[in-house]
C-alpha cells in the first residue's frame, strides 16, 4: 500500500492551530484589537498559557503587540494580515461544528 506524505507546510499549519487555545485566541481576536485581560476572560485561559500562546503567535507573524506609553502602560494585541487570513478557516470550522457537534459532546 502506498504511504501518503504530508506536505510539511500543511503539517506545520495543523500543528500550530492544534495547540491548545491557539485557535480560540485567534477566533476571539477576529473582533479587533484587545488587551490581555479581555482575551483571557473571554476564553477562560490561564495567564501563563495565554502569554505563551501570544508570544508564539507573535513569532509566527499572526499577532502584533502594540505598546502605548501611557500611565499605566497599555498593551493591545491584534491580528496581522496573516492572522486575519485564518478567518475563513475558523468560520468554516464554526459552521461545521454547528452542523455536526452536539451540545452533549461538548459537556464534561
Amino acid at each position: 500500500m502506498k504511504q501518503s506524505i504530508l506536505c510539511p507546510r500543511f503539517e506545520k499549519a495543523v500543528s500550530l492551530l492544534s495547540q491548545r487555545w491557539t485557535a480560540l485566541v485567534i477566533y476571539q481576536m477576529l473582533e479587533g484589537p484587545q488587551r490581555f485581560g479581555a482575551i483571557q476572560s473571554a476564553i477562560g485561559v490561564s495567564g501563563k498559557v495565554l502569554s505563551d500562546r501570544l508570544k508564539e503567535m507573535e513569532q509566527e507573524g499572526l499577532v502584533k503587540r502594540d505598546v502605548y506609553p501611557e500611565t499605566p502602560v497599555i498593551i493591545e494585541y491584534s491580528l496581522t494580515d496573516k492572522g486575519h487570513s485564518l478567518e475563513p478557516v475558523l468560520r468554516d470550522i464554526e459552521n461545521w461544528s454547528q452542523d455536526w457537534i452536539s451540545i452533549k459532546e461538548t459537556e464534561g
